[in-house]
């Protein structure tokens, strides 16, 4: 059975097991795609690519479905497009849609990759927790959504502490001055995610984080699946009135300047992290005291200064930090019918305990000098 439904099988004269498959995937900024498929003996036997694209000419349509015709069952998101693009004439045009989306739902079609409506959602409300047990249940409740023991959640932060979380491949030494962080009372952690900084007092910026299979961006490279996974949230600014964007790698950026970023660490086991931090009420003084924030780190950003890069939703909202996070859980809940939960005090002290072995140690926090 698929994750989308939609697969039947019946036998033929010979007694082989023939399997009809069904899948749809829309692009993001672009077009729906379909993917209606038979196959027999682990092999795609029939074909049938439609959707609401363009593509030109009509007879590459029949190049498309006959290059998938023969797969096999199990075929990689990456053997997929690779037969779409040898198999499509010369000076096809595909408008809408590319030869990545065919691989991805065809592969949503044959079982491998999901789609957001084929999970059961939770969502955790903020609640103060200290820093190092937030990175934890980070690693936590990621692994516990790949084992299966738990649904895929969302998870919004809350905290009363000062901090800078760095990314898991950042230079202790170079992205923090840690004499300016002991005299600010700013704690250092570090996450099991790469990308950059995160510098957080109490209040001043909304962190979530999303822990899902890896199925859900089966085949999607991380610039891909940023905006794919923040959709939602673009949805709930838009609410707030803010026109977000995705300015790639992973910054979260309007008009008037980034005011967040994001990042992602995919695990061995087929679960995901995937968290964004906002700014709400940023020090961005004290913030370009803590962090050595260099003229290279945003030489690409078309400014001279880091504290213009920071514009705070704050600002731009003219709403309650309360607020902003009450729309974003109720656009997730209205996007994909999600439950409220809590969590558990076996999660959480499974949280403390690592907090303790790892995420608190020098050793961890100065993995990288």
């Amino acid at each position: 059975m698929t994750q989308q439904g939609h697969e039947t099988q019946h036998a033929d004269s010979t007694e082989a097991l023939q399997y009809q498959h069904h899948g749809e995937y829309k692009v993001v900024g672009g077009k729906l795609v379909i993917a209606d498929l038979d196959s027999a003996d682990g092999v795609i036997t029939a074909s049938n690519i439609n959707g609401d694209f363009f593509l030109e000419p009509d007879e590459a349509l029949e190049d498309l479905n006959r290059a998938l015709i023969g797969l096999p069952t199990d075929a990689t998101h990456s053997t997929i497009r690779e037969a779409v693009v040898s198999g499509l004439r010369e000076g096809t045009e595909m408008i809408g849609f590319d030869a990545e989306a065919v691989a991805r739902v065809v592969r949503r079609a044959l079982g491998h990759a999901t789609t957001w409506a084929d999970h059961d959602w939770q969502v955790i409300a903020p609640t103060t927790i200290p820093i190092t047990e937030q990175v934890a249940l980070d690693e936590v409740l990621a692994r516990q959504v790949a084992a299966g023991t738990r649904p895929p959640t969302l998870r919004f932060w809350d905290w009363n502490e000062a901090a800078v979380v760095i990314g898991s491949f950042q230079s202790l030494s170079n992205e923090v001055d840690a004499q300016a962080a002991a005299h600010h009372g700013v704690k250092v952690v570090r996450r099991i995610s790469g990308g950059g900084a995160m510098f957080m007092e109490a209040g001043n910026c909304i962190t979530y984080s999303l822990y899902a299979p890896e199925s859900l961006v089966d085949g999607m490279s991380f610039a891909d699946s940023y905006p794919y996974l923040d959709q939602w949230v673009m949805d709930a600014l838009q609410k707030l009135g803010v026109q977000a964007y995705y300015k790639p790698l992973n910054d979260i950026a309007t008009d008037q300047g980034k005011i967040g970023g994001a990042a992602q660490k995919r695990l061995a086991r087929g679960g995901m992290l995937h968290h964004v931090t906002m700014s709400y009420d940023i020090d961005a003084q004290k913030m370009v005291e803590v962090l050595r924030i260099g003229r290279e780190k945003i030489s690409d950003k078309g400014i001279t200064s880091a504290v213009k890069r920071v514009d705070p939703l704050k600002s731009q909202t003219q709403l309650a930090r309360d607020e902003v996070i009450r729309t974003m859980m109720e656009t997730f809940t209205g996007h994909y019918q999600a439950t409220e939960a809590t969590l558990d005090e076996d999660t959480r002290q499974a949280a403390r305990e690592l907090a303790a072995a790892k995420f608190a140690t020098d050793a961890w926090t100065a993995r990288v000098p």
